[in-house]
């Protein structure tokens, strides 16, 4: 187990602090104070710290900006201390002293733990704005100051919701990219003719610009949910509910004034949650957030598989495209080239997909008024979007905006595929049709070779039957 004495330190020395449970020695240049101390060192699990989110840490400072903002408003918070809170918090929002959040995104207390590495580190900003040594917290109190009218129970989650729609922006922004790259190689493969398939088997011919088209299509209407969907689920916040919803220790104007402040502050439409009970306690949003990433994931994971099928072989698979190769394949098999960025973005898909599972059943086992588990909520939703957003952006890099076809290949396996008597049903009629296949089939002739043999059709309608746009679109 580490002990404070273990934590890694710059320059060796420690500074006492004190809490309830007695006192410990902290690293004399921390910001944190022993409330985080004492979660690092009960907490060794997931290896994740909250730094590891930065977009959660800037929400946090941004909740503790706006509550001291409405308590100095509200004449609760004297100035002096206002100013040192707002200068801290803006330092973290600039993306300064991160590295301070150090506790494990896994974590036993509901978040408190969370709550009070912002709360500690805020404070210790302050009191070196304000002129104070580290932990001379007389001045400026983690819990009396920065956390004054608040609780880990409702600051955490709207801190979370917040931190989501900043994150958010980012994910969309990955998402809109690809589907523009896949649409680009729709227009590129527009007259390249080809067999669709259904079930691994041959069907009837299409485009290979209509299946990328469909690949952009089909994330385009994701991107359309998450950018429609995702700011209402997340813009109603609990900020004043405190404890359980009941807005103990508030003053009754503080829950409007703070959130006000922090819509302002963000810069997002946020709003107070109409129950603040219902709202401290209930997990169906991120449910239902995370049910979107689990779609998305599901989609990209089915088009990498049918990337890779596509450009199987070369010689004796598909072969109809060819993925940009980026390392060599194996350690025993000379000149193989394997579809790495597809299959990494498998991964990436069944990894989310098990977060979502992870989210759900933390969302069904919290009790009564709070759920205890939001810190695994927390955890799994964004490393859902990180890895998303990073995924799709090396999809996109690396695969999909270098692709390639085999056109003359692919207009080969056209010509030579049962599936193109389909269509030639209009022409021919089903049960010719049908005996040309069994033929073809039987023999290895192709379908237009024993269609020509037989007379079924004349040139001038052959041609005009087989030309691509007749083929691939309504007539």
């Amino acid at each position: 187990m580490t002990t404070s004495d273990s934590f890694p330190v710059t320059n060796g020395a420690t500074r006492e602090e004190k809490d309830l449970l007695g006192r410990l020695n902290v690293p004399a240049d921390a910001y944190y104070g022993i409330q985080t101390l004492r979660a690092v060192n009960n907490f060794h699990l997931s290896g994740v710290p909250l730094s590891h989110h930065p977009q959660l840490i800037v929400s946090l400072a941004m909740v503790k900006q706006a509550a001291a903002d409405a308590n100095h408003h509200l004449g609760q918070l004297e100035t002096k201390r206002f100013e040192a809170i707002e200068h801290a918090c803006q330092r973290l929002i600039d993306g300064e002293r991160h590295d301070q959040f150090v506790v494990d995104m896994i974590q036993g207390g509901a978040g408190t733990s969370t709550n009070m590495n912002a709360n500690e580190v805020i404070a210790n900003l302050g009191l070196e704005y304000l002129g104070h040594a580290k932990g001379d917290y007389q001045h400026l109190h983690p819990n009396n100051d920065i956390n004054m009218a608040q609780s880990t129970n409702d600051a955490y989650p709207t801190a979370i919701r917040l931190g989501l729609l900043l994150g958010h922006d980012d994910l969309l922004e990955s998402l809109l990219r690809l589907c523009e790259s896949f649409s680009r190689k729709g227009d590129e493969f527009a007259d390249i003719l080809k067999m669709g398939r259904t079930q691994l088997q041959d069907a009837v011919p299409m485009t290979l610009g209509q299946e990328f088209q469909a690949f952009a299509t089909t994330l385009g209407e994701d991107h359309g949910l998450l950018a429609r969907r995702v700011p209402e689920l997340l813009r109603e916040v609990n900020l004043g509910g405190t404890a359980i919803g009941t807005g103990i220790n508030t003053d009754a104007r503080y829950q409007k004034l703070a959130v006000e402040r922090l819509a302002a502050i963000s810069e997002h439409e946020l709003s107070p949650a109409h129950d603040l009970i219902e709202a401290t306690s209930d997990m169906g949003d991120f449910v239902m957030f995370s049910g979107m990433l689990k779609r998305l994931a599901v989609k990209l994971s089915k088009i990498c598989n049918d990337l890779r099928l596509l450009s199987s072989g070369p010689r004796t698979g598909f072969n109809e495209i060819n993925l940009p190769a980026r390392q060599p394949g194996s350690s025993i098999m000379p000149g193989k080239v394997n579809p790495v960025i597809p299959e990494a973005v498998n991964q990436v898909a069944f990894e989310v997909i098990g977060n979502d599972l992870s989210l759900s059943l933390a969302a069904e086992g919290g009790q009564l008024q709070l759920n205890v588990m939001e810190p695994l909520i927390v955890y799994k939703i964004f490393d859902s979007i990180r890895l998303l957003t990073r995924a799709m952006d090396m999809l996109r890099e690396l695969c999909v905006d270098d692709i390639t076809a085999n056109e003359a290949h692919c207009r080969q396996l056209v010509e030579r595929s049962i599936g193109l008597v389909t269509a030639l049903n209009p022409y021919i009629g089903y049960d010719d049709a049908t005996r040309i296949a069994q033929k073809a089939l039987a023999t290895g002739r192709g379908v237009l070779e024993l269609v020509q043999e037989e007379n079924l059709l004349d040139h001038e309608t052959l041609a005009e039957a087989l030309r691509p746009e007749n083929m691939v679109m309504p007539r």
